[in-house]
């Protein structure tokens, strides 16, 4: 790492998450001096219990064509994994419009690609990081099954797979139900009730709580400054400059700031007269422990792309999470949504856990329409903002290449002692 001198500028990254805990690891190896700011603790928001899995391969975003055939389900069906609920929020309406109309072909295809760069660029960043650090989060390499449930919906798979081949994905291969058994001999039982799955050996899968527990403490020891409990009230601007962050507990300098509120972000820009197009999507979570007995608990990552559920060991644990909804800033936990989880993981897995003690969860994953997340300067903001929000269900994926993208262009701008660049600013780019 390299130590800044004593005038090396100053970057206040605002969000604790996984996102902004990797921006600062990046900035303070490029020799920044760091403070991040956050209004609850570290990990606390959607990093806290997500879904655990690194899908560095299978990047297919949510605005896709063949969600036009799902919409009278996703709006009227009580028991849909995908869920909208009306609310008086023009954002949202502006943000749904939007993701209809993402929900074409050639857009899937474009943002397939950036997601899939981007996604190496962090699968090598998160590597670095284990590499050079002995860090504790329950890693594991042992591959990803995305299943489906009808000959149809696996057909549609089977062409997003030659898509992201074409695109320069890793190694994916279409699997009979008993090709996947013998991959994932706790789908044993399962093997009836789908019609084959794509399997991308080299997807992993980590406790995103933990690397955010972990990131805290390297940062710590290399002089990093943090601001916990601490909400950010709003940008104080000076021409094309913003000169703080105003908290509560006073002001915060700083040279440059970096925007990585997850579902935040979006009300912070608006302040400002910018627009960040992040809507909350949100999701639950269940955890629980394992046994040891062979074939009862999947060591496979595991996906049922019908319920939009995912399911990734953890150790002794197990994480099943899933589902998404477009119902606000909201994280009431719905008995009945937990017991849907409940209900797919005793379906795939009954003998995995005794299912009594599931430890629920729900967090909200900040969403763009077309799954690109926002990673840059906005046009017409100011010259030392940055942001690096809207990864949707990716954030734990893309957050080690987000961090080295945003890295990069702090380094450049720097580099000609922070002054405007010339360049047209960048918005929701991967």
């Amino acid at each position: 790492m390299n130590v800044p001198p004593h005038s090396a500028p100053r970057v206040c990254v605002l969000g604790a998450g996984i996102v902004g805990l990797a921006a600062a690891w990046q900035l303070r190896r490029d020799g920044f001096e760091v403070t991040v700011v956050d209004r609850a603790q570290a990990g606390a928001g959607a990093s806290a219990a997500n879904g655990a899995q690194l899908s560095y391969a299978y990047v297919q975003p949510l605005a896709d064509p063949g969600i036009w055939r799902q919409l009278p389900k996703l709006l009227f069906a009580a028991e849909s994994p995908l869920k909208l609920r009306l609310q008086p929020d023009p954002h949202q309406w502006a943000w749904g419009l939007q993701f209809l109309a993402a929900c074409r072909a050639s857009v899937s295809r474009r943002t397939t690609a950036s997601l899939l760069a981007l996604a190496a660029e962090s699968r090598a960043g998160f590597e670095r990081l284990m590499a050079e650090e002995a860090i504790e989060c329950d890693f594991s390499a042992t591959g990803k099954l995305v299943m489906y449930a009808d000959e149809a919906s696996f057909a549609a798979a089977r062409r997003q797979m030659a898509l992201q081949r074409e695109l320069g994905s890793s190694v994916q291969h279409a699997l009979s139900p008993t090709e996947c058994v013998a991959i994932e001999p706790a789908l044993a039982g399962y093997a009836p009730r789908f019609a084959g799955a794509i399997h991308t050996p080299s997807e992993c899968a980590a406790d995103c709580h933990k690397v955010c527990m972990e990131l805290l403490r390297l940062l710590r020891a290399q002089g990093v400054h943090f601001a916990f409990d601490t909400p950010v009230t709003r940008l104080t601007r000076a021409g094309e400059r913003i000169v703080a962050a105003e908290t509560p507990r006073g002001p915060i300098e700083a040279d440059a700031f970096v925007v990585a509120l997850g579902t935040a972000s979006h009300p912070l820009a608006r302040t400002l007269g910018l627009r960040v197009p992040v809507y909350p999507l949100k999701g639950y979570s269940l955890t629980v422990d394992v046994g040891d007995a062979p074939g009862a608990a999947p060591r496979v990552n595991v996906t049922d792309a019908a319920r939009k559920v995912v399911f990734a060991r953890l150790g002794q644990r197990l994480r099943v999470a899933g589902m998404a909804e477009l119902v606000g800033e909201n994280t009431h936990i719905p008995a009945d949504r937990i017991h849907s989880l409940v209900a797919s993981a005793r379906t795939l897995f009954p003998d995995a856990s005794r299912y009594d003690d599931v430890r629920p969860w729900a967090g909200l994953r900040p969403a763009t329409p077309t799954g690109l997340p926002v990673l840059g300067q906005l046009r017409g903001g100011p010259h030392n903002l940055w942001f690096n929000t809207g990864h949707g269900a990716l954030g734990f994926t893309l957050a080690f290449g987000s961090a080295q993208r945003i890295a990069a262009q702090l380094r450049a701008q720097h580099a000609t002692r922070l002054r405007p660049s010339p360049a047209a600013p960048v918005a929701c780019s991967a």
